[in-house]
């Protein structure tokens, strides 16, 4: 593994109590981050504290957690001011919740779930964003990672609402990247093909067997994959690349 520099530096990881999330958080636990877990599920949240602390991490490391809905505006601005009490600063943000939605043809997809998937996977990211970012303002200096997916860029069948919100969350990122620049704030998203994780339980075997067709690698993504690029990213190191889109899609992607 890499050793990737993040001492001193505080990092919120939304989603993190499980999946590409929590492997996330371990990875910049090891690189030497103090970290928060946000995540709406408080049963799962402890599970993950429990797993990450069982972990080999440096003596210093630092774990703090907020019970937090990402589409809710309001619980999003306290779960921010409950960390900079906790922690003082926040350097980093990886967002990273999200869920696939159910498997319909677009003409057919429900409409209370086309609206949960984009609240969840886009304005979720926005939000968490809109009550960071001002910090990061003030202190001059920041790291954010959205977390997008290949379907964002070329469209899966029977997922028309992840892969629109995914999307947005591209146009949102090169948004937002232009807006901090001057600001030593680096704004990128991660385009992953499917990894295996939880998320997997909400979509179809057909869906499944689909994504992995597409993949010139053969193999679904592994997490400790995303979590390695994430470090590099989140890093002081990453000066100059912003508003980018980085590809984790096994080949799939065309551009």
């Amino acid at each position: 593994m890499n050793q990737i520099d993040l001492n001193h530096r505080h990092a919120v990881i939304t989603g993190g109590a499980q999946g590409l999330g929590l492997s996330i958080a371990a990875r910049l636990l090891a690189s030497g981050a103090s970290i928060s877990l946000w995540d709406r599920d408080a049963e799962t949240l402890k599970l993950a504290l429990t797993q990450l602390q069982s972990e080999q991490l440096p003596s210093r490391a630092i774990i703090s957690t907020e019970t937090v809905d990402v589409v809710q505006a309001d619980g999003v601005m306290v779960a921010t001011e409950n960390t900079l009490r906790k922690h003082g600063k926040i350097d980093i943000l990886v967002a990273s919740a999200g869920i696939a939605g159910p498997n319909f043809k677009s003409w057919e997809y429900p409409l209370d779930a086309w609206k949960q998937v984009i609240e969840i996977d886009l304005t979720g990211v926005f939000l968490c964003c809109r009550a960071i970012v001002p910090h990061m303002l003030r202190q001059n200096y920041g790291r954010i990672v959205n977390i997008s997916s290949i379907a964002g860029k070329e469209g899966n069948p029977t997922a028309s609402a992840y892969s629109a919100a995914k999307a947005g969350v591209i146009a949102f990122t090169k948004s937002l990247g232009k807006e901090t620049a001057l600001n030593n704030i680096a704004v990128n998203c991660i385009t992953p093909a499917a990894a295996k994780t939880r998320i997997f339980d909400q979509v179809t075997q057909e869906h499944i067997d689909f994504m992995l067709s597409k993949i010139p690698r053969g193999r679904f993504l592994q997490v400790d994959e995303v979590s390695s690029m994430v470090a590099w990213l989140v890093s002081e190191e990453n000066s100059f690349t912003t508003a980018a889109v980085f590809d984790l899609s096994g080949g799939r992607a065309t551009y």
